[in-house]
């Protein structure tokens, strides 16, 4: 069995997350990066990680949990995704395109890595 990479990048989703005040009250847009080791086994949508499953995963959870960080956020989808059959390792690279507007910058971002043991 070999591994490859693969790469999901542009997921969007909305939701309830941020530690300022009232951040958590409205649903705000957040982006998400993947990096992926996965394991291959055959020529075939069985024989590695499905992306469609993955990246649905990635919404859901962002959509239906709530976190103060984007760090911990990242490292909570890492982790998620490691615990997939054929991740062996996981980089999850979360944006938060409003969250400095006020600094003058784009957004804010997040990377956490998780790997299978």
């Amino acid at each position: 069995m070999s591994t490859a990479k693969l790469f999901i990048s542009g997921i969007r989703a909305e939701g309830r997350h941020g530690a300022r005040p009232g951040e958590q009250e409205q649903p705000q847009p957040f982006v998400v990066d993947l990096d992926l080791e996965v394991r291959v086994g055959a020529d075939e949508i069985e024989g590695t990680a499905d992306y469609r499953g993955i990246v649905e995963a990635v919404r859901e959870l962002i959509e239906q949990r709530s976190f103060d960080l984007v760090e911990t956020m990242a490292s909570a989808l890492a982790d998620d995704l490691v615990a997939r059959d054929r991740v062996a390792r996981a980089t999850v690279v979360v944006h938060k395109p409003n969250a400095a507007a006020r600094l003058g910058v784009d957004g804010v971002a997040a990377a956490a890595t998780a790997t299978r043991d």
